[in-house]
């Protein structure tokens, strides 16, 4: 790389140094301690005066909790999450208060109860419980819970699962049973060359006992 290649990297360096620390909420100070460098030191990485080391860049990744991408990259953490920052919060907030009202509605009318039989347990008036399932009026938290048990729910059957917040808590769950696997197994899952395993595996995962029976016989035959 060029001089002037190096000098244009580490400005851009800088400028996705500066990103991670401000999306993370971050000091320059607290930031030059984790990765063991005094503030002017750290200060003039932000400036691309001049760059830190790959150690240095990996352990501000980890102290961050951003991933070390980002700092080959050339889009900033607030443009990736510029989408969130656009949501009509308001909108939403209604939109998944008629959508629990409906559920909850749906869940009282299969467990065979009428609005006086719930509202009275949870201290409602039938009309208050019922401008809920109508979703004019929001439910707390500890009441949901509550009318959840009494209609053998969970708060899950409650949970946004399609919308942004939705996709973004099964992303969060997903993550989290990824990191309860073995090393070996994350590995194993996370190299691009064995996708086509895991593929292999999905399919299998969705056939009937029959259909899996009759693949291992004909796995079988051709062995023998």
């Amino acid at each position: 790389m060029k001089p002037t290649a190096i000098s244009l990297r580490t400005k851009k360096l800088g400028v996705l140094i500066r990103d991670a620390r401000l999306a993370s909420n971050k000091s320059v100070a607290e930031c030059a301690q984790a990765i063991g460098v005094s503030p002017e030191e750290f200060a003039a990485y932000e400036l691309g005066e001049k760059a830190p080391s790959l150690p240095e860049v990996e352990l501000l990744a980890y102290y961050l909790n951003v991933p070390l991408d980002h700092f080959w990259g050339n889009t900033s953490l607030a443009e990736k999450g510029a989408a969130s920052s656009f949501l009509d919060t308001q909108k939403l907030l209604e939109i998944r208060q008629r959508m629990i009202g409906a559920l909850l509605r749906q869940a009282r009318e299969e467990a065979g109860l009428s609005l006086e039989d719930v509202a009275g347990q949870i201290g409602f008036t039938p009309a208050e419980l019922e401008a809920c399932e109508l979703g004019q009026r929001p439910l707390s938290l500890p009441v949901l819970e509550t009318l959840s048990k009494l209609l053998r729910k969970t708060v899950r059957d409650f949970q946004d699962k399609h919308g942004p917040v939705g996709v973004w808590a099964a992303q969060q769950r997903d993550i989290a049973d990824f990191l309860k696997l073995s090393p070996e197994l994350q590995s194993f899952v996370a190299r691009p060359i064995n996708r086509p395993y895991l593929e292999l595996a999905q399919r299998l995962s969705e056939m009937s006992v029959e259909k899996l029976r009759a693949v291992g016989e004909g796995i079988l035959e051709i062995t023998l």
